[in-house]
């Protein structure tokens, strides 16, 4: 009996080293992942934002701008806290999440209704915009919320929170294909002759999600996280691309603008 305690003992105290080993690893490479992310969003919002910072032409775009900033740097503080076990300071930062992703949802929807039209319908490329600000938020809560729950199991909340960055793609990729590779804008398709930019960032992101469900198969045999989030990413992506086209969401959007 003792033998058998011994042994389940070690089991259990090699998988714990095994799951710690893994977390140190994935915060290693995220640090640099966020790193880039955050470089890129610069490089997207540069032209517009960061070059004529004195120059916009409404608070709104301040308060959304420094809200994304904020989360974007939590996204590379975070794991280099786990990195150097400053666990301590990343829980309070973790709770200081509670106060700022509320933040971040109110300024980008606060910056939506500014950019609609006061009344009447907004039309097929106001559909679609609509789609693409408000179910990414939804997609972002899904992937938040399910990091929050999950705080206690270091590489399931980590894995979620990685996730939170997908529905952020296309605001960065827009602007740079807009502002250095606008010849791609020929592949994508038109809605009433608006092209559709965010289909590349969609298939980037895609992309990229099904390589981390590859890896995380074969590095972890983990197939609960990101399969997931490809999953709710497709639905985002569907509802884009889609959703303009249905009455339901037309008057969804007719409401939304007058609230």
């Amino acid at each position: 009996m003792l033998n058998q305690c011994i042994f389940f003992f070690n089991i259990n105290y090699q998988l714990t080293e095994t799951m710690k080993q893994a977390s140190f690893i994935l915060s290693k490479y995220l640090i640099f992942a966020f790193i880039g992310f955050l470089l890129f969003a610069i490089i997207g919002f540069w032209n517009s934002y960061f070059t004529k910072i004195l120059d916009q032409e409404n608070y709104r775009m301040h308060t959304h701008g420094v809200a994304i900033i904020l989360w974007l740097v939590l996204l590379i503080v975070q794991p280099y806290l786990i990195r150097t076990k400053r666990t301590g300071l990343h829980k309070k930062l973790g709770i200081f999440s509670y106060l700022l992703v509320p933040v971040l949802l109110f300024t980008t929807l606060d910056l939506l209704k500014y950019k609609l039209p006061e009344t009447g319908s907004p039309g097929n490329t106001g559909y679609f915009f609509i789609a693409l600000v408000v179910n990414a938020l939804v997609a972002f809560l899904i992937f938040y919320g399910l990091a929050i729950y999950h705080k206690r199991n270091i590489n399931l909340h980590a894995r979620y929170m990685i996730c939170t960055a997908f529905p952020m793609f296309t605001p960065i990729t827009d602007r740079i294909i807009g502002n250095y590779f606008p010849s791609l804008l020929a592949y994508v398709p038109n809605i009433d002759a608006m092209p559709v930019t965010p289909v590349i960032g969609f298939l980037m992101a895609d992309l990229l999600l099904i390589a981390l469900c590859v890896w995380d198969w074969r590095a972890n045999r983990r197939w609960n996280v990101f399969p997931f989030a490809l999953l709710i990413l497709t639905c985002y992506h569907f509802s884009v691309l889609n959703f303009y086209k249905y009455g339901f969401w037309q008057a969804f959007c007719e409401w939304f603008i007058q609230i």
